[in-house]
């Protein structure tokens, strides 16, 4: 290697990847074997983390122990005991029968990687707990997490869960009391990191063990005889900064803050005088050897991102109070500005009032909310002496969060981009270095052109009479996107789940931005059924002036307009018409079958929207309506259900594609096999949202229309199955 120099680097790099490659294959051996899905199993272990209540329903991780005569999986498990009949605490050992399947998430245009998520916490398979008499209690064990959840239970009790909700978050990482209307506000002002436990909060409590050894050692002058005062700051800031991320649960940011304070730790104790430079990559490297696979979070980008930015962009301090005062206004700049461009690409939105609400949020967490919190907590035993550091913190913290509410409203809060590549992130983040580059770097000003080909990128543009459509993949549910030359509709939004999240935020929403096809001019909610309208609210939040929709406008949280008897509209050459579903005799209707069904349509190609209507509202629609000479594509109705797409429905509408949007593995058995067969038989070619992921049909001005894209395929992404 002396030899030839130019080698290590491309050495280290196969070193490195071959670390990760192999940290991979473990995880993903150690998944549920694929037999073992759907059947019911009978484990014993203990619950770790702390348990989160959603109603009636409780979610936890469960660590299976090895046991004779059971199942043997090899990590953690991610389960929902709905209707649970009891509550469940950290560290209890249960035998519990349950029901799992290997780790898999809906795949789409802007959307979060569950399954990438799932490897990189190594969990090996997601599940629910079964009704059965053999679910038992075993022990009560003791561990860090239960410590957690009785630090948070007497924070509760001493302040009220609503006013202890973030400091819980800031003491022991228990985000269990945010709702999503704290997240909200924390993202649109960009303070999402003050309010989580992450590296910068481990890096504060290392700071208060220094500043607590300097004390001592002012104090008591003698023990610099025993240990030089430089050594013992290093340690009692490790071991200050280990408890702190103990109590925080060991998240990975925790863990990669603990191994960049080891590194200075030392550093410390070898007397060694080590640049930025070199303590960066020492930490860098800890990380990747403690844990290769860190690569695929977001935290470790924005982490060592930052750390890199701030070193080269921020000088030291001058003197006096104004040096001081300018440093950090400039260090808060680089944070803001500078990782724009990252957070865009990870997250596809970011806040442009970041800089205003950390100058005031950054400094009073960092120096008084927390001091105050972790002071109160280490005196709990002491309540007396507790009660009064919680509660200042409670109110500094309170005070904070009226401030930061109303500015989540400003403009500039939560501003998303297209999906522009790697590259334009690239060039951006450059452009943002070259801004904040040290005095004498030319044409600083010009940096700014870098961020263009992100914030405006190039987009394919659609001919007239040419359209487009995405069906989504939104599990058991439906949310489909139609695109023309310059208008964008969106049918059904997907269900709305427990906790407050549903489709049209989590994943609606995501692609529309990612696409770049906002905004939303027209939204139809199919029906009021909750997988197709649960996500409806979130669209009509964000765009409360696109037109709505809906066969049940009464079951709606929003005004909508019946779509029965509308009128057709047209929109760059493609038209738009509600296909008209008779009444039966009775008038009594069920609600599936008071689904708008809508016919997109242009020169080349017809896209049939059919929600999920069933036989009675087949046999009722009249051929004349339904026939088309025009290649038609069509969603297959209620998600594939058995009691729907007739024969004789086929036979007049007559797809050459149709889709299915369904769940994995779901409990409806949808698509049911006699619906593709009976697809098939009219010569229909089917795609199923569960195993393609979101699937794009493009319908042009001169051609046929074709499925031109799946989202889970090819399977370019190890673990994704």
């Amino acid at each position: 290697m002396r030899r030839w120099p130019g080698l290590r680097l491309p050495c280290v790099l196969l070193l490195f990847a071959c670390w990760a490659a192999a940290h991979a294959i473990h995880r993903m051996e150690a998944r549920l074997p694929r037999a073992w899905e759907g059947k019911d199993l009978v484990l014993t272990g203990r619950i770790v983390d702390l348990p989160r209540r959603r109603g009636a329903d409780i979610a936890f991780v469960f660590q299976p122990l090895p046991r004779a005569g059971e199942p043997s999986i090899g990590g953690p498990l991610r389960l929902t005991w709905f209707r649970a009949p009891e509550p469940l605490l950290a560290c209890e050992s249960w035998r519990l029968v349950v029901r799992l399947r290997r780790p898999r998430g809906v795949v789409n245009p802007g959307g979060n990687d569950a399954e990438r998520a799932a490897l990189m916490k190594g969990i090996a398979a997601t599940g629910y707990v079964r009704a059965s008499p053999t679910n038992a209690r075993l022990a009560q064990g003791r561990c860090v997490d239960g410590w957690r959840d009785a630090i948070g239970q007497r924070m509760d009790a001493l302040l009220g869960p609503r006013s202890a909700r973030v400091l819980k978050a800031l003491a022991v990482g228990d985000t269990r009391g945010l709702d999503a209307a704290d997240w909200d506000v924390a993202r649109a002002t960009g303070t999402s990191h003050l309010i989580a436990i992450s590296g910068f909060h481990v890096g504060v409590a290392a700071g208060g063990g220094v500043l607590a050894a300097r004390g001592l050692y002012l104090l008591l002058p003698w023990l610099a005889t025993v240990m030089p005062r430089r050594v013992a700051q290093a340690l009692l800031g490790m071991g200050v900064a280990m408890g702190y991320g103990l109590l925080a649960g060991m998240s990975l940011p925790t863990v990669r803050t603990l191994l960049m304070v080891a590194v200075l730790v030392l550093a410390a104790v070898l007397r060694r005088r080590a640049g930025g430079l070199s303590l960066l990559s020492f930490a860098l490297l800890a990380v990747l050897v403690f844990d290769p696979l860190a690569v695929l979070s977001a935290g470790f980008w924005l982490s060592f991102a930052g750390v890199a930015f701030l070193m080269a962009c921020v000088a030291p301090a001058g003197d006096g109070w104004r040096g001081r005062v300018i440093a950090m206004l400039r260090t808060q700049a680089v944070m803001s500005v500078a990782l724009l461009p990252v957070s865009w690409w990870l997250f596809g939105s970011a806040s442009l009032l970041s800089f205003a609400a950390n100058l005031v949020a950054a400094p009073l967490v960092s120096f008084a909310v927390i001091p105050l919190t972790l002071g109160g907590c280490a005196s709990l035993p002491f309540g007396p002496v507790a009660s009064p550091l919680l509660q200042a913190a409670a109110a500094l913290m309170g005070g904070l969060w009226r401030v930061l509410t109303p500015m989540a409203s400003w403009p500039g809060a939560q501003v998303s981009v297209p999906d522009a590549g790697l590259c334009a992130v690239g060039l951006a983040t450059a452009g943002a270095a070259w801004v904040f580059a040290p005095r004498g770097m030319p044409l600083r000003g010009f940096a700014l052109l870098c961020f263009m080909p992100l914030l405006w990128p190039a987009r394919e543009s659609l001919p007239h009479g040419a359209f487009r459509a995405w069906v989504l993949d939104v599990g058991q549910g439906l949310a489909v996107l139609v695109r023309t030359r310059s208008h964008t509709l969106v049918y059904d939004a997907g269900p709305d789940y427990a906790g407050g999240h549903d489709a049209g935020a989590g994943i609606v929403l995501p692609a529309v931005t990612a696409l770049g096809i906002a905004p939303v001019d027209t939204l139809v909610v199919s029906h009021g059924d909750n997988d197709h309208a649960g996500g409806a609210a979130s669209v009509q939040r964000r765009y409360p002036g696109a037109v709505v929709w809906s066969g049940e406008p009464r079951r709606l949280r929003f005004d909508a307009v019946p779509c029965a008897g509308a009128t057709p509209w047209a929109w760059d050459g493609v038209t738009f018409r509600f296909v008209d579903v008779p009444l039966p005799p009775t008038g009594k209707v069920k609600a599936n079958d008071r689904s708008c069904v809508l016919a997109v349509e242009g020169p080349t190609g017809r896209l049939l929207l059919t929600g999920d209507i069933g036989t009675a509202a087949e046999a009722r629609m009249a051929t004349a309506d339904l026939a088309s000479p025009l290649p038609t594509v069509t969603t297959i109705a209620h998600h594939g259900s058995r009691h729907a797409s007739t024969a004789g429905w086929l036979r007049k509408v007559h797809p050459r594609l149709a889709i299915a949007s369904s769940g994995w593995r779901n409990r409806f058995g949808h698509p049911h096999p006699s619906v593709v067969d009976r697809h098939a038989a009219v010569g229909a070619e089917v795609y199923d949202t569960a195993r393609s992921g979101a699937v794009r049909v493009d319908v042009p001005a001169q051609g046929e229309p074709s499925v031109s894209r799946e989202w889970r395929r090819p399977a370019d992404r190890y673990w994704r199955e």
